[in-house]
């Protein structure tokens, strides 16, 4: 069996793992990434779109945000329609701070481009990937390669990356790890528009008929939601259907929605759950494999981030001075903010549905509490810099 030696294996090549992987590498600390899937599939797979500023700081400090910053939109204003009218709320004067408009694949084209242009080992195309002797000193990753041959990387630490449908995950002891999950009883319809924005920023549309939303990608593509019941089908949403939808739930006087050819539709079940410890032994998890949140306040990305810059920290520190601090207390490092974000997401969901029994079945006494979440949120000040506080994201204590 062909066998590499190095000090981090990175499983996985998403957001978390390339950027954990291009800091190390940059920091003069040797990892390998491999990845189920090819090369041009992680560069060409729509996913999230936003992008924190502190995030884009961070990347920046770490030389991997330059096309972002030469190419990226920046929002700092969101809008509500809710009752028929439009309600603007513009968090940048709150807070000082953007959102970054930058899909997700081609953030992953930019960190698999640096890492492994570079000069970077990644391995993609492999399967039947297995994690070893976690608990011990020299831990191993195993997998079929593209070659159809197995390999082995021993190496100091894994940094599991791979994702909710990884393997890492499976490899937490059962009885010492807490799994705790939320559904949030509602699915959305995800759709890809060939068709410009119609709104500069962000739109949510809370009606009686169901959430909508309204998400710049580029110039010429928008991704809309449409909420609808968990586990529906795509075929029940044909392109009239759709557009009638859209129509019905974010098209008010003086915000009209520009329609165009539907180039992807699929149905998001809304749950969250989160792994703790997010580490085991050598094994330390980050992004997806440790925590999900679903899309409602965009934090997904933003979170792998974090736990990928955590991590990326705490390997410099051990390598670099023998400090492990950083390792031993990076899952409740992590877990604050994944926490805070599970909560903001809990209370937006429930303002984003509150017209609806999360069927689109109308439900009065939820709408009527919508209403005043969203009048507190628009008429206050003190609401309104709270909410923009956790809507932007707060810059991370290290």
């Amino acid at each position: 069996m062909p066998s590499t030696r190095t000090q981090v294996a990175v499983v996985g090549a998403g957001p978390a793992g390339l950027t954990l992987a291009n800091v190390l590498r940059r920091k003069g600390v040797d990892c390998v990434v491999i990845e189920a899937a090819s090369r041009s599939f992680i560069e060409r797979r729509p996913r999230a779109g936003f992008l924190e500023e502190w995030a884009v700081r961070a990347l920046e400090r770490h030389g991997l945000a330059g096309r972002l910053l030469r190419t990226a939109e920046r929002h700092g204003a969101c809008e509500f329609r809710y009752d028929g009218a439009r309600h603007a709320f513009a968090y940048a004067e709150l807070t000082g701070r953007h959102h970054f408009v930058y899909p997700q694949q081609e953030l992953v084209t930019d960190l698999v481009g640096h890492f492994a242009d570079g000069g970077g080992d990644v391995r993609f195309e492999v399967r039947d990937v297995a994690l070893h002797d976690l608990l011990s000193g020299q831990p191993s990753v195993t997998y079929t390669g593209a070659d159809g041959e197995r390999h082995r990387i021993s190496c100091d630490y894994i940094a599991g990356c791979d994702g909710a449908r990884g393997v890492s995950r499976s490899h937490l002891p059962a009885d010492s790890t807490v799994f705790a999950q939320h559904d949030y009883g509602v699915g959305w319809l995800a759709v890809l528009a060939e068709a410009p924005p119609s709104a500069d920023g962000v739109v949510f549309g809370i009606h009686p008929r169901g959430f909508a939303a309204h998400m710049a990608r580029s110039p010429q593509v928008t991704r809309f939601y449409l909420e609808c019941p968990p586990g529906d089908d795509e075929a029940a949403w044909p392109d009239e259907r759709v557009w009638e939808e859209l129509q019905a739930r974010l098209a008010v006087p003086g915000g009209e929605v520009t329609e165009g050819r539907l180039i992807e539709k699929r149905v998001l079940d809304m749950h969250n759950y989160v792994v703790a410890p997010m580490s085991h032994g050598r094994l330390h998890l980050a992004g997806d494999a440790a925590h999900l949140v679903a899309p409602i306040g965009a934090k997904g990305m933003n979170l792998a981030l974090h736990d990928a810059l955590l991590l990326a920290e705490a390997f410099t520190a051990h390598y670099g001075t023998g400090d492990d601090t950083g390792l031993t207390g990076y899952s409740a490092a992590s877990l604050r903010r994944v926490w805070q974000y599970q909560e903001f997401s809990q209370w937006f969901s429930e303002l984003l549905h509150g017209p609806t029994a999360g069927a689109g079945a109308a439900d009065p006494f939820r709408a009527g509490v919508a209403g005043a979440r969203l009048r507190r949120l628009l008429d206050s000040p003190a609401a309104a810099a709270a909410f923009a506080e956790l809507y932007i994201g707060q810059y991370p204590e290290s």
